[in-house]
């Protein structure tokens, strides 16, 4: 199960970057698809869709010294997806949202990026679900 979650987080940050980039809504991308992307992709791009407003609030409260549009979009994608798992998808245990996006973050982004989103999103993960270790 973990490949195929993996596979669809993949797949989002891909989605959520096209989506930016082309100054349009996740949703279009979603529609714009001639193949639909499995269950859990769409469930995460949607997510972020509906959450934006809340899941940039998490951002710009604990990027202290960061401003939100000068990060690289690659970041914001990879945060937006991860803070959307911390808030609305509490059977994913912390510890795995975490890994996952400095995983997303070192493989596609800049070589600060990976311990740039592990410490933003520890923080985030301690406010929004208390302990760290509650759904390790």
């Amino acid at each position: 199960m973990s490949g195929n979650r993996r596979d669809a987080r993949e797949r989002a940050l891909a989605l959520l970057y096209e989506a930016e980039t082309r100054a349009i809504t996740p949703q279009a991308v979603l529609d714009s698809l001639p193949i639909k992307p499995d269950a859990y992709t769409a469930v995460l791009v949607a997510g972020v869709e509906e959450q934006l407003g809340a899941i940039d609030e998490q951002i710009r409260t604990f990027a202290k010294g960061w401003n939100l549009e000068r990060m690289p979009a690659l970041d914001r994608a990879v945060l937006r997806l991860s803070i959307y798992e911390l808030l609305s998808q509490p059977e994913v245990p912390t510890g795995v949202v975490i890994a996952e996006a400095v995983f997303l973050a070192s493989a596609y982004s800049t070589d600060e990026s990976g311990p740039f989103v592990n410490g933003l999103l520890s923080r985030i993960a301690k406010d929004v679900r208390g302990s760290l270790s509650d759904n390790v």
